[in-house]
């Protein structure tokens, strides 16, 4: 088993471990110029809609750094994302995501105009 690290072995993980990792960092990357651009390419459309759920996700991250006498410090990052499901007259939801102030302007329950393009949520004025 030591000849399997110190033999060659272990380059072989790593170097397997670095490309799978900057392979699922690459296709992130494309899956979100694929996704801005069909957005892009989506025409602006403007609905009636009614306001039926809304959640939020909180995801924490955890860092370690050095500083330059090689002291590690740790801190902790947050971040929040917004999603509001709205329902047209046809019956159909979407689920759009929304920044942190139109989070807290919208109630379950509210009526209105919903105005999008593709995935991206562009304003909900009441009515």
């Amino acid at each position: 088993m030591t000849n399997f690290f110190f033999g060659g072995g272990f380059e072989v993980v790593f170097s397997l471990m670095f490309f799978l990792v900057s392979g699922i960092i690459l296709l992130t990357f494309i899956k979100g110029i694929s996704q801005w651009n069909k957005n892009n390419h989506s025409p602006r459309l403007t609905v009636d809609a009614t306001v039926v759920s809304k959640r939020m996700n909180v995801s924490h991250h955890n860092h370690v750094s050095a500083d330059a006498t090689g002291a590690h410090g740790y801190h902790t990052t947050t971040s929040t994302s917004y999603h509001v499901t709205f329902q047209v007259e046809s019956g159909d939801r979407m689920e759009l995501q929304v920044d942190g102030s139109e989070y807290g302007m919208l109630v379950e329950g509210d009526h209105g105009r919903l105005s999008f393009q593709g995935t991206r949520y562009i304003r909900f004025e009441r009515v």
